[in-house]
């Protein structure tokens, strides 16, 4: 048997017809939760590599990239932020980066699922300190629930780091235009500022869930700005919307976010993020414009748009 067939390597589809794969140093972690499947795997590219339903969700190599883009332009652009609510995120890499604002007092992570949260604390080194923060709470709930029950509570900062909607999967119901207006909407506190990621969101991708996500959240928002960055390990461009609770917040300039970084996260400069980048993450190609101003497909309860795959069914 030649060295090369003694390897193992992982599969993934990515569409009806087409596949990648890379090499696996060694499984770390493989096992069945009540909401999905779940895996952990060492590799010479990515280095430690987290999957839910067999799909990758992050990287030791890039996800630096994808949580700063997540966290801190919403963080950024508001003027004080305090209080934080995290939909999913269960791997602590969306609470490390919130955390890093000194502003921040509380900040609630609500994720699904115990088994990722409580092996990910213990075993994504990048992030055992954010489990750790006593201003971080972490809940194993529905986010939907548990941000509907918070008593008496609103929050500046809403982030949603779900995983992608997935036919059969748990979240694609907490992209709709009814938890939107009825949830997140009447949770943000004035000046409040709404985060999602929003899968695909390349010149052939962008239809598939990106664009509708954008309709959504104009439905039901005063202001949405929408915004992308290739993540290599994701095989495409990704997408980010970000949505303002109050029709009169605008954004920031070039120099306001760069002297807010400064400001924010005491000097500390971010590895991906500055002013000038979010600039021009936020021109976007022709291709993507305008499926982005077309589009008029909202999610509902009742329709919804799924990314390629299904997630684990009962």
């Amino acid at each position: 048997m030649s060295s090369y067939a003694k390897r193992l390597w992982l599969e993934e589809d990515l569409g009806d017809d087409y596949r990648w794969s890379y090499r696996v140093s060694a499984v770390l972690f493989s096992g069945r939760s009540t909401y999905q499947e779940v895996d952990l795997v060492d590799t010479p590219t990515w280095g430690k590599v987290l999957l839910l339903d067999g799909k990758m969700q992050s990287t030791e190599a890039d996800e630096q990239v994808y949580h700063e883009l997540l966290v801190h332009p919403p963080l950024l652009h508001h003027k004080n932020p305090k209080r934080v609510f995290i939909m999913g995120g269960g791997e602590g890499a969306t609470a490390r980066e919130v955390l890093r604002h000194a502003s921040v007092e509380k900040v609630v992570m609500v994720d699904i699922d115990q088994v990722v949260t409580d092996f990910c604390s213990r075993h994504l080194e990048r992030n055992t300190d954010a489990f750790r923060d006593p201003r971080l709470t972490l809940i194993n709930d529905d986010a939907r629930v548990q941000l509907e029950v918070a008593p008496d509570e609103s929050f500046d900062i809403i982030i949603s780091d779900l995983a992608d909607p997935l036919d059969g999967g748990p979240c694609y119901q907490l992209y709709t235009q009814e938890f939107y207006r009825n949830v997140v909407l009447r949770k943000l506190a004035p000046g409040g500022i709404f985060i999602t990621q929003s899968g695909p969101a390349g010149f052939l991708s962008c239809k598939e869930v990106f664009s509708s996500i954008h309709a959504t959240l104009r439905s039901v928002f005063p202001a949405v700005t929408a915004y992308t960055q290739h993540i290599p390990s994701f095989c495409d461009v990704w997408g980010y919307n970000m949505a303002f609770r109050d029709a009169d917040q605008t954004l920031l300039t070039e120099e306001q976010l760069d002297s807010r970084i400064a400001q924010q996260l005491g000097g500390r400069p971010l590895t991906f993020l500055d002013g000038a980048t979010f600039t021009g993450l936020r021109q976007l190609n022709k291709v993507v414009r305008e499926a982005l101003e077309s589009e008029k497909e909202v999610y509902t309860a009742d329709s919804a748009r799924f990314i390629h795959g299904s997630g684990l069914k009962a």
